[in-house]
């Protein structure tokens, strides 16, 4: 989950965009024993989100989703159903189009556009990476710019991508070279970067997505890091807590032992939750 500061939207000659507010869901990409999107479960996932843990914006295609393991047609089949099933449902549908080379990035920002996403994500490119804010911007521009309405986020994820560019540094001038840009997602611990940011945010213009659950679940996440925990075995809670059938991972990924998930879920059944649940 991410948790967005509440924005203020300057006057401009466009509608400000939608307000993000509450917690966004960096959402799972079901998949079938054999490996393929399951695209039907979208629908239940849908409806535990926003009955059952009561929220409203999800993040679509991102690391938790395994976007970079998937094709560009699955990226946008899932894309479609997220904004078919969320339909009167979520108030936001943030599809992240990041990928390794720019005419895919560009691709994905049209496809995200024509289909209505209320916004949209892009990592840095992690193979040839940029060394520097310049380099960074002029990427990021050009995939915003096939998305000219769409609200833009910069995906900020260091202990994956290896760009270690500070988003204190990138916000100078952003705003200017990408009219659409809204905020970031920020994945990493750097603190001090964050509280920068904020600092810079004076008057609200952007909004900061915090994308490490550690700092808010810490007991039980705790836990289950000690056993080795990623997307694999986030799949497998998630499926264990929803009842939702979300499936394996994508090689390289394998799937949680079965040892991981009686480990698990026997912490989570001990854990008092705020809400006494």
């Amino acid at each position: 989950m991410l948790i967005p500061f509440i924005p203020f939207f300057p006057n401009s000659s466009m509608a400000p965009p939608k307000k993000l507010k509450g917690l966004v869901a960096a959402t799972i990409t079901p998949m079938t024993p054999d490996g393929k999107i399951n695209l039907p479960v979208i629908r239940q996932y849908v409806d535990y989100l926003v009955n059952e843990q009561n929220v409203k914006n999800v993040f679509v295609n991102g690391t938790t989703g395994e976007g970079l393991s998937l094709s560009i047609q699955e990226r946008k089949q899932l894309a479609e159903e997220w904004m078919c099933q969320g339909k009167d449902k979520l108030d936001h549908v943030i599809i992240h189009v990041g990928a390794l080379n720019l005419p895919e990035c560009q691709e994905l920002a049209r496809h995200a556009a024509a289909i209505g996403a209320d916004g949209i994500a892009v990592i840095a490119p992690f193979f040839f990476k940029p060394t520097n804010k310049d380099e960074l911007v002029a990427f990021l521009q050009k995939v915003a710019s096939e998305a000219p309405e769409v609200p833009f986020y910069y995906y900020h994820i260091p202990p994956l991508t290896g760009v270690k560019i500070r988003v204190e540094e990138l916000l100078d001038g952003i705003k200017a070279q990408i009219p659409t840009f809204q905020g970031v997602k920020f994945s990493d611990t750097d603190l001090l970067d964050l509280a920068q940011c904020i600092h810079k945010n004076g008057t609200g213009e952007f909004e900061f997505l915090y994308g490490v659950d550690e700092f808010l679940t810490g007991e039980f996440l705790n836990f289950v890091i000690k056993l080795g925990f990623g997307v694999a075995q986030t799949k497998a809670v998630m499926t264990s807590v929803s009842g939702i059938p979300m499936g394996p991972p994508r090689l390289p990924l394998v799937a949680a032992s079965g040892e991981f998930i009686a480990k698990a879920k026997a912490k989570l059944d001990s854990i008092v939750w705020p809400n006494g649940d």
